[in-house]
């Protein structure tokens, strides 16, 4: 769903283990292509509803392996380079409008599936400190991301420390 401005309405997700690295995963047919999971959000869907499909279909876990820790408290967005803006589709797409959620794996990593649909978005994944996907995403994402991290960070020090303040 595309809104009054040109961006996707999107869920991006941030998924945690037990030790607070992130899940971070390669794009099919890109070598340096590390990102979060993330998709977008369909017009009879609420954010948590996207959320939930999205992490199906791209990472093939259910809502029984994972604890929802947080959410952005606002959209965040990104706009594409010029280059990759289709100028020849309705609307026109000019970047991503998103809720960030942090997520607790809850479940073992064995469940984590990326063949769990018929188009899988990742060919490889890989657990990573909490800040390493800033200096790995594509530049254009960077800011979010950033900023995702830095407003979802206690969700994850409370989870894994219930003692943190």
């Amino acid at each position: 769903m595309i809104d009054e401005n040109g961006y996707r309405l999107n869920v991006g997700i941030i998924l945690a283990n037990k030790s607070g690295q992130l899940f971070l995963g390669r794009r099919i047919g890109h070598e340096d292509a590390w990102q979060f999971p993330q998709g977008g959000i369909r017009s009879h869907e609420t954010p948590q509803q996207a959320l939930f499909r999205e992490l199906k279909e791209e990472i093939g876990l259910e809502p029984s392996h994972i604890r929802v820790l947080g959410k952005t408290q606002n959209w965040l967005h990104y706009e594409l380079p010029k280059r990759l803006i289709r100028q020849n589709t309705y609307p026109v797409c000019i970047g991503q409008r998103q809720i960030w959620f942090m997520l607790g794996l809850t479940g073992g990593e064995q469940y984590i599936n990326l063949n769990a649909s018929a188009e899988p978005e990742f060919e490889e994944w890989r657990w990573v400190n909490y800040w390493q996907p800033v200096h790995e995403v594509v530049n254009f994402k960077k800011e979010v991301y950033q900023s995702a991290l830095v407003e979802l960070e206690q969700c994850l020090l409370r989870y894994w420390n219930p003692y943190h303040a």
